[in-house]
């Protein structure tokens, strides 16, 4: 017991850090009536935070070399731990952004570099193989109960219990951290470099919140566009998006540059450039990214069809997820024995295989009454697959770094997480919203229904978007408008059916994805892995 507390300890760091996320977004509408506040507010929240991780994840692991990485996992989870205490003390949404996006996405960042690069300090062989399928399968596990967690907690008491219960574990973790096997403080620490860090900072941070705003604000064409001064602010006539991603991934360039030329001075650099040319560590984080982009575009769909479609609660809506808990984190434990005999990249294949599969499985579930033995097999296999890949890559990753550079290999580690998760949420979330704008659209010009008044007030209406809410709720503002209650019925029969095709479309899109996936495994290890990596 004693030889796997380190991973224990590691893996309850790995399920606080995941957790919150997907806790946060079933407890929206109590936050909101509790802290007196907008959606939108809370969704800024939630993307602030999603935006301090990917902007710092590469200083905070600079800062695990610098510090060490015991400590920079101790004042990361002390970091933390203040975060969540203020959010659940929390008055209202300013405070909720300052503790819980700002403090705890600080706290986060020294912590998920420094619980991948402990766990490789700790294990060797085998064992570090198994300890990154734990730490897989626990974060996959995380993400999948935490409507459950939050749906249950948020519905019987309040959504601050929820951060109380994470003070309290990271107060654990920080009292019994001493058994890990401690690893050495560097004689000669590093200096951070700054302007690298500033650069990286913000290209990442411009990348990202661009991502992010790209369901609002449109990829190309305008949609709910900025405004300043009452002025929307759209560059040439376009969505402010793709500057902003081009504006993150030129000062990415110059950071590359930037980075170079302080190698060829011989000064200490933020990031150390010949990991990315590590042929399998590179296919490990593009992989990474893409797992993460397909779990997380799943977990924006699956939600949006058992709330909106079937009308369930938040924590029926996790009970229903539970399946992919359940299977994702066996195929997690199992993985590091599948790659003893298989290689990693054919259980990475046959991880993404069954996704695909599943996928597809999903797409002709979704309808309006609930198909439940195909959703729960759908379910299970899904998370087979994505179990299968967490089992493998962070093992790939971490074991393609030297030694002396697994706080760098964390850092790259979680900025392709958080890169992947914010793409996938964005991108299926375009394609749902777009399938739903111009199906809706599609079946109102076409209803004989209504009259051609109706249909160019509901064109107008809908020009700049369209929002995801209930069929009553569809109906309600149809009858607000002042259509009749028989045009408003053909208005919300166009809105149901156009709703599922656009949830089918986006599941569709998933599985192209998984499918596409595959093409980044190639340069995965062709070969079982051996006792020592």
């Amino acid at each position: 017991m004693r030889r796997w507390l380190p991973l224990i300890i590691l893996a309850a760091a790995q399920f606080v850090m995941v957790l919150d996320s997907s806790v946060m977004n079933v407890s929206i509408s109590q936050i909101v009536d509790d802290l007196d506040t907008t959606v939108t507010g809370v969704q800024l929240a939630i993307t602030a935070y999603t935006l301090v991780m990917a902007a710092f994840m590469l200083v905070g692991a600079k800062l695990g070399d610098i510090w060490g990485r015991d400590r920079a996992f101790g004042i990361g989870l002390a970091v933390y731990g203040l975060g969540s205490l203020t959010t659940s003390l929390s008055p209202n949404l300013a405070v909720l952004l300052v503790g819980w996006s700002l403090v705890e996405g600080l706290g986060a960042v020294l912590v998920i570099p420094a619980i991948a690069a402990l766990a490789a300090a700790n294990y060797e062989g085998k064992e570090r193989a198994f300890a990154y399928g734990i730490l897989g399968g626990v974060a996959g596990a995380a993400i999948a109960v935490g409507p459950v967690i939050g749906g249950w907690v948020t519905t019987n008491f309040t959504w601050r219990l929820v951060f109380v219960g994470e003070v309290v574990v990271v107060l654990a973790i920080l009292i019994v951290r001493k058994q890990m096997q401690p690893s050495p403080r560097p004689e000669h620490p590093p200096k951070l470099d700054v302007v690298g860090a500033a650069l990286s900072a913000v290209g990442l941070g411009l990348i990202v919140f661009g991502i992010l705003r790209s369901s609002s604000w449109g990829w190309l064409q305008p949609i709910d566009a900025p405004t300043i001064g009452g002025k929307e602010v759209t560059p040439l006539g376009f969505s402010l998006v793709p500057f902003l991603i081009v504006g993150g991934v030129f000062l990415l360039w110059f950071f590359g540059l930037w980075e170079e030329r302080r190698e060829r001075l011989g000064q200490d650099t933020l990031l150390e450039r010949a990991l990315l040319r590590i042929e399998t560590l590179r296919a490990g984080l593009v992989t990474l990214m893409s797992q993460q982009l397909v779990l997380m575009g799943t977990f924006f769909v699956l939600p949006v069809y058992l709330q909106v479609v079937l009308g369930l609660d938040a924590f029926e809506t996790g009970k229903r997820l539970l399946p992919m808990s359940v299977t994702m984190l066996i195929a997690a434990l199992a993985g590091p024995k599948l790659s003893a005999r298989l290689a990693p990249r054919l259980v990475v294949q046959i991880g993404l295989a069954a996704m695909v599969v599943a996928a597809l499985v999903l797409v002709g579930t979704i309808d309006v009454e609930l198909n439940e033995t195909a959703f729960k097999l759908s379910l299970a296999l899904f998370g087979i697959g994505a179990g299968l890949l967490m089992s493998q890559l962070g093992n790939v990753i971490m074991s393609s770094a030297p030694p002396e550079n697994t706080n760098e290999a964390g850092g790259l580690q979680g900025t392709a997480q958080n890169l992947g998760a914010s793409l996938g949420t964005a991108l299926i979330g375009s394609v749902l919203l777009a399938g739903l704008l111009t199906g809706f659209q599609t079946r109102i010009a076409e209803d004989p229904a209504l009259s051609p008044a109706v249909r160019t007030q509901i064109q107008a209406a809908t020009q700049k978007g369209i929002e995801i809410v209930t069929t009553e709720q569809a109906n309600a503002a149809a009858i607000a408008a002042g259509l009749s209650p028989d045009e408003a019925d053909a208005v919300t029969d166009s809105y149901a059916d156009a709703q599922l095709e656009a949830l089918k479309k986006a599941m569709l899109g998933v599985a192209l994805l998984a499918l596409l996936s595959l093409l980044f495994t190639r340069r995965l290890p062709g070969k079982p892995s051996t006792a020592e990596p």
